[in-house]
């Protein structure tokens, strides 16, 4: 029986009809007015990837995740009884940050200023001269918790005091069809991280479609997502999750690797290679199995990509700072090497994904600069640019600023 493949014609509008074929407005990314309401009415308000429970494998072992949307800086703490919970940084005497260090292992938070002790649980245990204050009791006075919860090994954090849903109910359908892949055994990490001055979004619209991939990256993956029966990468398959979407990017089973990447397919994966790798994929992500499987690439609302693939899983985040700038982070994982060639893999890999990656950033700050001009009001989208305008519409069903008329104001 032939080997299935996949149909890399249809016309996602017609899949979709809901989402329209109109032009998408220009303004969400330029907007301060729109950006505002983002930070409060998204940023504020859902589930964000904050983290590894690798990153915290032992108790009393913490790291610190600054969210300039969210106004705010947390402590991520295993506990003595094995769980991860979130506060805060901001001690309750006079409101000094608590933990500076970006990561470590202590058995109590102290401020360094007047020296109020926290316990891993956020309890205040310690206040020097206690006696001096009135009417004092260290039980109302502890950390301010924030909705922390795991997903696959996921930390995800929401800093509504009360938030309208789990995150099992947050990510829904799309959570399920991406569990049971080991991402927890995939330890060697490679991470970039860089200061983009753009909007979080045009940094993310670039990472959200392959349309751009035969001309950007024609020299850094050449016929890797391309060719004679898909020259332009197609997407072979999209689904959305309420907020969240996804997609599957062709892969070239064609694909002919240059000298020194046959070197590194014949000791480990890379992103490049049609392999018949033991890492399972969840069973709902290339159920048929087809050679022409490039990659998994799902969008978690508002600003995680994850992709996965055989032998590896890899993430792009995008936080924004301002408006016009936005801190990008990129990091790929494998399992550990366990021998020089499966090491000169991972690092050939690497080198890839870093001049692809340099690729995308590289035309984000000047797209950025000339939206600013606004002589080009709309984006005018494509049916493989479908999950740009699902996108902004998720974006907007939170934000509202067409709904209520904001819009020219």
């Amino acid at each position: 029986m032939a080997a299935p493949v996949f149909d890399v014609n249809k016309r996602w509008s017609l899949e979709y009809p809901e989402l329209g074929t109109d032009p998408v407005p220009t303004e969400p990314c330029i907007s301060p007015e729109y950006f505002a309401l983002e930070r409060e009415r998204v940023f504020r308000r859902v589930w964000l990837y904050v983290g590894r429970e690798e990153e915290i494998p032992q108790p009393s072992d913490f790291f610190v995740r600054d969210l300039p949307a969210c106004h705010t800086s947390i402590i991520f703490v295993r506990g003595k009884d094995g769980g991860i919970r979130g506060f805060h940084n901001i001690c309750s005497h006079r409101g000094n940050k608590l933990a500076w260090e970006e990561s470590g292992s202590c058995r109590a938070f102290a401020c360094k200023f007047h020296g109020w002790a926290y316990d891993l649980q956020g309890q205040l245990v310690g206040v020097p001269d206690e006696e001096m204050f009135h009417n004092f009791k260290k039980s109302e006075h502890g950390l301010v918790p924030v909705a922390t919860e795991t997903w696959e090994g996921f930390i995800f954090a929401n800093v509504n005091p009360q938030p309208t849903q789990s995150l099992a109910e947050y990510l829904g359908e799309l959570g399920k069809r991406l569990s049971g892949f080991p991402y927890g055994e995939m330890t060697a990490r490679y991470a970039y991280r860089t200061e983009l001055k753009c909007n979080w979004k045009i940094a993310l619209d670039a990472f959200s479609e392959a349309y751009h991939v035969n001309i950007v990256h024609g020299r850094s993956y050449p016929d890797t997502f391309t060719g004679k029966n898909n020259p332009m990468c197609h997407l072979p398959e999209v689904r959305f999750y309420g907020p969240h979407r996804s997609c599957i990017v062709y892969g070239n089973p064609q694909h002919k690797p240059s000298p020194a990447a046959a070197i590194a397919y014949h000791f480990g994966e890379t992103v490049t290679k049609r392999s018949a790798s033991t890492t399972q994929l969840p069973p709902d992500v290339n159920p048929t199995g087809s050679p022409e499987f490039g990659f998994d690439l799902d969008v978690i609302f508002p600003n995680l990509i994850l992709h996965i693939l055989p032998g590896m899983w890899f993430t792009h985040q995008f936080w924004p700072l301002a408006v016009d700038r936005t801190l990008w982070e990129g990091r790929a994982y494998w399992p550990p090497a366990r021998t020089p060639g499966e090491r000169f893999a991972q690092e050939f890999n690497n080198v890839v994904l870093r001049t692809a990656w340099l690729e995308d950033t590289g035309t984000m700050e000047a797209t950025h600069t000339a939206l600013g001009s606004r002589v080009k009001t709309h984006f005018y989208l494509q049916d493989q640019e479908i999950l740009v305008r699902h996108s902004y519409k998720a974006l907007e069903d939170y934000v509202g600023f067409y709904r209520e008329g904001r819009a020219g104001k």
